[in-house]
């Protein structure tokens, strides 16, 4: 039986959530602060060069099929980015280093500006707490790397959070 695909920003921990090289003004906070898909006006845009590392960290483990960056300015777009898991504190030299890599990808242009599902190797997402995005560079090699939307999408891990649907077995 398939499990029902639900977006997992519901599950985001929002006090964990960082991102490295964000502008002052456009973090990547605005545009998750609501737990779901922004479709405001806000982005979060890197500041000294093209690259963000952005961790988002899930308040229970979950497992992750599709990944969504959408941006509104195509040539400031992700291009290539490299996905981590799992890592309780990450730098650049730590993305630098393909070992700790789960899985690289190219988007396209059409990818980041329609905000298209990305597939994932979901046998290599199965039990995340944590998924860091390293944007390498964008779709139009620009300074500044933007993003307006983000989304996950997966399912949580059935565990002890919820005992909801657990009954007492009687002793035969």
């Amino acid at each position: 039986m398939a499990e029902a695909e639900v977006s997992l920003l519901e599950y985001l921990d929002l006090s964990q959530l960082t991102c490295l090289n964000e502008s002052q003004e456009h973090t990547l906070k605005s545009i998750v602060a609501d737990k779901k898909r922004n479709t405001g006006s806000a982005y979060v845009l890197s500041d000294a060069d093209e690259q963000l590392l952005l961790t988002l960290p899930f308040n229970q483990s979950v497992k992750i099929r599709s990944i969504v960056l959408q941006t509104a300015n195509a040539a400031q777009g992700p291009r290539k980015i490299r996905l981590v898991t799992n890592k309780p504190s990450l730098g650049f030299d730590d993305v630098e280093d393909e070992k700790s890599v789960v899985q690289e990808l190219e988007l396209s242009e059409d990818d980041v500006r329609e905000g298209r599902k990305i597939p994932l190797r979901f046998v290599r997402f199965q039990s995340v707490n944590s998924l860091h995005i390293f944007v390498m560079s964008n779709q139009g090699d620009e300074d500044e790397t933007r993003i307006d939307a983000i989304d996950v999408f997966g399912m949580p891990l059935m565990g002890t959070r919820d005992v909801s649907g657990l009954k007492k077995v009687e002793d035969e």
